[in-house]
């Protein structure tokens, strides 16, 4: 990719300045049209935000409760694209909201029943009321104490880091060149004052590089306002910052394979317990923070109203010494006069143009990615007069993509790389140990992700190759100086390369334990 960028000439139809969802997203259906693609990203692909969401491919519950039916259906109609172009990644999952007042079931059962038939043909699974027996026989470990029955619906779950992944490598296929570690510092504008262009560096060599470029697309997420300061110092904020903080802990606390969903747990928010990778995650908090920072840390009054909250709805309490860890995410919400409850804040999406010319996408969810990218290169393309060409991304494989779904434990989520895989512990059996007892994922994805998914780092092995300092954090660190040897070997790095990543895991592992937990 850095050769590509090097002798390629511009200037580029787009250039995308931002690797999460959005910006991945934008980069395959610019590609795809055949608009010489750029993407750079300052540090992994997900590295924020898009690789610590709730891990659900869905409408959206609360929304539809909040009046927003657009959203909802365009939402739904984006999560069966979504099962249909990424089969390896995406799969049902049934949800139970559990009924401890008489009035809940109906209450629920119909807007559900409604939520189901905005998805018409698409749906996903029966919508329907549960008797006590039958939600304690879907969710055993269900708080039975006042339990009256619940509800049952359907949505979607997925890992968004391995979605991510290869949505890039879905990216590079169609013909873009995507880079991480290329952090843009500056912008560049001509004679007229409008952009044509960026300054990045790129953070492993010091190098820099001045790429040009027809359209600048901003797309950073939280940090949206920071790049659109650079093209006009005096641009207004638009990004109303909120984090949400989720708890993971053991497989027990949800054994089978339903999902716990709690309406109305605070301000306009719901509570999900989700059975994830062996896993079970709850969350999400929905705090408004004064600034954005690239590792966020959970409040400990955020842990303990998530652990507060699933001891009321599980048999079993969670506590503090059974979290394996935390993870935390920041939302891009856009702002909204006199709101001042974050939750209450919008989730569509926005585009907007400077004076500069800078292009410029914030909100949306990640359900959403694909219809926020087609709206997004279309105003490109009409901006820049670039030739018209159809969006095709509706029919678009992601790299991958695999029906039916193979069996393969979580090698299912390499989808047709799955094969490639088990040829590195064909030719060399070694690579069949786990690195962790803890934890589901051999020494060979260490050398899969560092040869062939722009893996630099042991913290990009350890949160977004495989997941596991999102799993255990403990784990993780545990194994963390095998996976550095072995990227070492790899990339041709010494033993000080080893203790310097070993450093920086470190720090980035502190925000995902209760021990660094702020006040």
């Amino acid at each position: 990719m850095l050769d590509r960028l090097k002798s390629e000439p511009g200037p580029f139809d787009i250039l995308i300045i931002g690797g999460g969802a959005t910006g991945v997203g934008i980069a395959i259906d610019s590609a795809s049209r055949g608009y010489r693609t750029l993407l750079l990203e300052a540090g992994d692909f997900g590295k924020g935000t898009s690789s610590r969401s709730t891990k659900l491919v869905h409408g959206g519950v609360r929304y539809l409760e909040q009046g927003n039916i657009s959203l909802v259906k365009h939402a739904l109609r984006e999560r069966a694209v979504l099962r249909r172009n990424a089969s390896h990644l995406v799969s049902e999952l049934p949800f139970a909201i559990p009924s401890y007042h008489w009035w809940e079931r109906p209450y629920y059962g119909v807007g559900l029943k409604f939520y189901s038939l905005l998805a018409g043909e698409e749906r996903f699974g029966e919508t329907r009321i549960l008797s006590r027996e039958q939600t304690i026989e879907r969710v055993p470990t269900v708080n039975p104490e006042g339990l009256r029955g619940g509800v049952l619906y359907c949505d979607g779950q997925f890992d968004d880091a391995r979605l991510l992944i290869h949505m890039a490598a879905t990216a590079a296929e169609q013909g873009a060149i995507v880079l991480n570690y290329l952090r843009v510092t500056g912008l560049t504008k001509n004679g007229h004052g409008r952009l044509d262009g960026v300054l990045a560096r790129d953070d492993e060599t010091g190098e820099t590089f001045s790429p040009r470029a027809k359209v600048v697309i901003n797309a950073t997420g939280p940090f949206t306002d920071f790049i659109r300061k650079l093209a006009d110092p005096e641009a207004a904020p638009i990004v109303s910052p909120s984090q949400g903080v989720h708890i993971v802990l053991d497989r027990s606390f949800l054994p089978g394979d339903c999902a716990l969903m709690i309406p109305r747990v605070e301000k306009g928010r719901v509570l999900f317990a989700i059975p994830w990778l062996e896993h079970t995650v709850v969350g999400t908090t929905d705090t408004a923070i004064p600034c954005v920072v690239e590792e966020p840390s959970a409040a400990k009054r955020e842990v303990e109203f998530l652990l507060d909250r699933a001891g009321k709805y599980l048999k079993n309490k969670p506590l503090r010494s059974d979290i394996l860890s935390i993870f935390v995410g920041i939302r891009p919400l856009v702002k909204a006069p006199n709101r001042r409850n974050t939750a209450q804040l919008s989730r569509d999406h926005v585009i907007l143009t400077d004076d500069s010319g800078l292009l410029t996408i914030t909100g949306g969810k990640w359900t959403t990615y694909r219809q926020m990218a087609e709206d997004c290169v279309n105003r490109a393309a009409a901006l820049e007069k670039l030739p018209a060409r159809p969006c095709v991304t509706q029919s678009l494989r992601i790299h991958g993509a695999q029906s039916p779904k193979p069996e393969l434990g979580h090698l299912g989520s390499f989808g047709t790389d799955a094969e490639f895989v088990r040829k590195l512990v064909a030719a060399d059996p070694e690579l069949a140990t786990p690195l962790s007892p803890s934890l589901p994922y051999l020494e060979a994805e260490v050398v899969w992700a560092t040869r062939h998914e722009m893996a630099r780092t042991v913290e990009d092995v350890l949160c977004r190759r495989t997941r596991s300092l999102f799993l255990n954090a403990r784990a993780a660190m545990d194994c963390a100086p095998r996976v550095a040897r072995i990227m070492a070997s790899e990339l041709g790095q010494n033993a000080e390369w080893q203790q310097a990543q070993l450093e920086e895991l470190r720090k980035t592992a502190a925000h995902f334990t209760t021990q660094d937990a702020t006040a």
